[in-house]
């Protein structure tokens, strides 16, 4: 075994030790709810733009991205745009390695490396903004709801050009949206990919930090993930990844399709 096959059997040693740590795990979760109070996840920007996710998981996704070199990456749920920006980076830091290994020059305005966006409601100013971004060549936004046939179809066809396919899901947090997102999403990922559900640490959460949401324990991205991997053996939880992160919006949510 050479030097960096070690570190990393440590690394997956020392990750394991970290999951089967009940009172890591629960300081952890006490961290988040805490630091919740003060929207932790709004404070941070990609590039210019808010993203509203933890670093953390921006981290892992990052590693994701990496080592999938996905061609395709679907989100739903785009808000101010700082999330489909960090894919769009991540897919350009790609195809550079690409042109680089194949002696080409990196011409930064062609790619067939897309991300596609989805959202109900793409506000103006966030369009704009998104629209005039260096990045926005990379970027195909629909508007409408992600869980609409006329929207599945349209990213249904447009996933059919890919070969590799990531998955986010961060829109509506309600269980049934996000079990229809599922339904719809998850089978475009492609095998060995991940369809990574955001949020569903909102089953570990108290029910009064939701006061004004139609979502809380019980009825949450997590309770969807659980239901629909009741009959989708073709995914599975990667808990390696919340075990690493500690913090993480997303525990039971990197689903990786093994088949």
């Amino acid at each position: 075994m050479n030097l960096y096959d070690q570190f990393k059997q440590e690394c997956r040693t020392e990750i394991d030790l970290m999951g089967r740590d009940k009172e890591l795990n629960k300081l952890s979760l006490q961290w988040v709810n805490h630091v919740n109070a003060c929207k932790y996840s709004y404070h941070f920007e990609w590039q210019g733009r808010p993203i509203i996710q933890y670093p953390q998981d921006m981290v892992a996704m990052q590693e994701l991205i990496w080592s999938i070199k996905p061609d395709l990456i679907i989100e739903t749920g785009i808000a101010h745009g700082g999330s489909l920006i960090f894919n769009a980076s991540m897919l350009a830091l790609l195809d550079m390695c690409d042109a680089i290994e194949a002696g080409e020059k990196v011409d930064p305005n062609i790619s067939h490396r897309k991300v596609l966006g989805i959202d109900i409601d793409i506000r103006s100013h966030n369009r704009e903004a998104i629209e005039v971004h260096p990045m926005a060549s990379r970027i195909q936004m629909i508007q409408g709801s992600s869980i609409a046939p006329d929207i599945i179809e349209q990213v249904r066809h447009a996933a059919a050009n890919y070969s590799r396919v990531l998955v986010c899901l961060d829109s509506n947090h309600t269980h049934d949206h996000v079990l229809a997102e599922l339904q719809a999403y998850a089978p475009l990922t492609s095998k060995d990919s991940y369809c990574v559900v955001f949020d569903t640490v909102i089953e570990d959460m108290p029910e009064e930090m939701f006061p004004d949401r139609p979502w809380g324990p019980g009825d949450n991205p997590k309770t969807a993930v659980w239901e629909y991997l009741k009959t989708h053996s073709e995914f599975e939880i990667d808990k390696s990844i919340q075990h690493k992160l500690q913090i993480t919006v997303a525990p039971d949510g990197y689903l990786k399709r093994v088949s």
